[in-house]
């Protein structure tokens, strides 16, 4: 809660300051195990007065109007002005608010902020009213100007104020008065106090990268676990301690498992082996034996843990090589979604799947369902009921020890990604297969059974499984279809047993998948700095469930609108449709009857025809060969002809067969331009 609770204190005070009608210049909090501190610099020292006017009633007005008004403004009828106004005499009352000292504003903001901080969890002790994370002990509120330094008391229940403060609680537990920010910082730090959780995080890493790479060794990098543990002491003392050697054969993933999360520890390994032979843990004080007894202690305490651990590798391991039937088994007992069958029945529709999918991907359809049957079966084992956040990892070893082949032991494993944004996406064909497979039947089996997200719930994780198929298709550049007669949607569904109508078609619900998964898309793109209307302009065209082929002519629109060819050409097109659109509504015909050459007048008109007789073959038989740059460079090549014709040509002629032919020729430039991209979709 610390950083959320610092951050929280300084929008409260800095805010409650400025609503008050003080200004500042600067703001920064900071946060230990023991304390939460704020420093504003540049504090006006008091805060405006402010004069307000306000309009009353008429002088001729009701008793009670202006008795209402009084109570209003907290004036007296003798305070009031008289001015005249169009509809005759009207009071009026001048408001003043004097400014006030910025000590009172202070000792307001800060204890509102108190009494209404939003911890998370709070507790109420002793008879007062106040909650608070922890007993509040003690409250350290000073202005500090040239003058010197003035306490400031917020008056918070029975909790003291003042200017003094304590260091470390064992080593240097006594308490010492403070003048400023600066002097506070530096005082805490001589009593064993390091303020800023960046410094104090920086501090464990550089002490720890330090000592590992003095025995050869590397510390084993973990963000999560660094910050956690510099919000845990205020004087970080790191120390190395050894792994009892029956320990170092564990997989090294199970060793930095159980050290972090039980122990909060940070695992060393070795570069030459990837063998985790050592851990790193952060006391919170110095002690007289350097340590000794604190790792002593520490080394105990994950000798026991590390036993379970193992304890639990080797009866996994026996049940691995006997084949993993047992756990198998036992997933036909444990629930997948009461809908959709038990763990076992879900496996069965993914490996079937994944058979289906592996030669659209390159993959051995024997490998792949292979590695489909066993990719869960380490969610029976006990180490993974341990320490869910195994699963796959642990796959992938008992399915090398069942003596799998190596590409199924590397899908149990990899077939869970990506799980985020930041995941690599696997590229071997079994893994892609049956990654495609598990979340394929993710989304089509709660598609039937219309658990579809709502608004921001998405219990069931749909988002990010539409995601990874995207990303799973996209970065492996594979060409397959989603809707097709085989597609990826349709044997899903197939394999759920979606609803079907009564001529055997699958119900919309597969275009309502499609549809989900194009949203999908359109975030992904747009984070990559597609625009939204070049993709709708993309997915208008045919072929749109084939995600590669959609992407590539996305992206060569947006980089073709990106050129000034691309710009100028999308006004002419939409100056042709605005124009061709608005007389086809008039006249109440359609103008796709060819334009023809001979009654063409001008140079300009002339040369339109000859740019789109160029242009149309160029852009169709690129677009056929799914060379969508070329088809782009084609189409730039109508942005002069087309800029031409509408300064030289006016397209509603007086003659009829002139504006009829010159109708047409804007529908072949609407047709032309079509071929590409629904252009009409675009903005700008």
């Amino acid at each position: 809660m610390q950083q959320r609770a610092s951050e929280d204190l300084r929008k409260l005070v800095a805010d409650g300051l400025v609503e008050a009608g003080l200004t500042y210049g600067s703001a920064a909090s900071f946060s230990t195990p023991r304390r939460l501190a704020l420093t504003i610099e540049g504090l006006t020292d008091k805060s405006p007065t402010l004069r307000e006017e306000r309009k009353g009633p008429r002088t001729d007005a009701p008793e009670k109007a202006l008795e209402g008004f009084l109570r209003s403004t907290g004036l007296s009828r003798e305070d009031l002005e008289t001015r005249a106004d169009k509809k005759g005499e009207v009071f009026f009352a001048v408001i003043e608010k004097p400014g006030r000292p910025a000590e009172e504003i202070v000792a307001e903001v800060v204890a509102a902020a108190i009494h209404n901080f939003p911890w998370p969890k709070s507790m109420r002790w002793g008879s007062g009213s106040l909650r608070w994370v922890r007993p509040l002990h003690s409250i350290l509120c000073i202005l500090h100007d040239e003058g010197g330094a003035r306490v400031v008391d917020p008056q918070i229940a029975d909790v003291p104020a003042g200017d003094s403060t304590a260091g470390h609680r064992f080593m240097a537990p006594a308490r010492f008065t403070v003048s400023s920010f600066e002097d506070y910082a530096v005082k805490l730090k001589k009593a064993h106090v390091v303020l800023d959780p960046a410094e104090r995080a920086d501090h464990i890493r550089a002490d720890a990268e330090n000592a590992a790479f003095a025995q050869g060794l590397e510390l084993v990098e973990d963000k999560g676990l660094l910050a956690e543990v510099a919000g845990l002491v205020e004087w970080p003392v790191v120390l190395m301690g050894d792994i009892g050697a029956d320990f170092l054969d564990l997989p090294p993933e199970v060793l930095q498992t159980s050290m972090k999360e039980h122990q909060k520890f940070f695992s060393v390994r070795n570069p030459s082996s990837g063998r985790i032979e050592k851990f790193v843990t952060v006391a919170n004080r110095e002690t007289a034996d350097q340590g000794a007894t604190i790792l002593a202690g520490n080394q105990k305490v994950l000798a026991a843990r590390l036993s379970d651990a193992k304890f639990f590798w080797e009866n996994d391991l026996r049940v691995a090589r006997a084949g993993m039937g047992d756990w198998l088994e036992s997933l036909a007992n444990v629930t997948f979604h009461n809908k959709l069958g038990s763990q076992a029945q879900r496996i069965s529709r993914i490996a079937a799947l994944a058979r289906e999918i592996a030669p659209l991907v390159g993959a051995e359809p024997d490998l792949a369902e292979r590695a489909a049957q066993v990719a869960k079966a380490d969610l029976a084992s006990e180490m993974v009921y341990e320490f869910p956040e195994l699963q796959g990892v642990m796959a992938r070893y008992y399915a090398a020890q069942a003596g799998l082949a190596p590409e199924v032991a590397a899908a149990t494993q990899e077939h869970y990604a990506p799980l985020g944004p930041s995941d690599d996406v696997p590229s071997a064909p079994v893994s892609v297969a049956v990654a495609l497979a598990d979340k394929l039947d993710t989304l089509a089996g709660f598609w039937a059974i219309d658990e579809k997200p709502t608004g921001s719930k998405d219990p069931f994780a749909l988002r990010r499984a539409a995601l990874g198929v995207i990303r799973l298709v996209l970065e492996n550049d594979l060409r397959v279809s989603l809707t097709g007669n085989d597609g990826l949607l349709r044997l899903a569904a197939d394999g759920v047993g979606a609803r079907k109508t009564d001529n055997g078609e699958q119900s919309a619900d597969i275009n309502d998948l499609l549809s989900f998964i194009h949203d999908r898309l359109k975030v992904y793109l747009r984070d990559r700095g597609i625009r939204h209307d070049v993709i709708d302009a993309s997915l208008a065209m045919p072929g749109s469930d084939d995600l590669t082929l959609l992407v590539k002519r996305a992206q060569a629109l947006s980089d073709f609108l990106g050129t000034e060819d691309g710009t100028n050409l999308l006004q002419g097109f939409k100056r042709a449709n605005n124009i061709l659109t608005q007389a086809e509504e008039k006249d109440g015909v359609e103008y796709s009857y060819g334009a023809d050459l001979k009654l063409a007048e001008g140079p300009e008109e002339k040369a339109l025809f000859v740019a789109l007789d160029q242009a149309e073959p160029q852009i169709r038989d690129a677009m056929q060969a799914e060379d969508f740059a070329a088809a782009m460079g084609a189409m730039a090549a109508l942005r002069a002809p087309v800029d031409a014709f509408f300064e030289a040509v006016q397209v509603n002629a007086d003659s009829a067969i002139i504006r009829r032919n010159r109708l047409n020729l804007l529908h072949r430039i609407r047709a032309v331009c079509s071929g590409v991209a629904d252009l009409t979709r675009l903005e700008g």
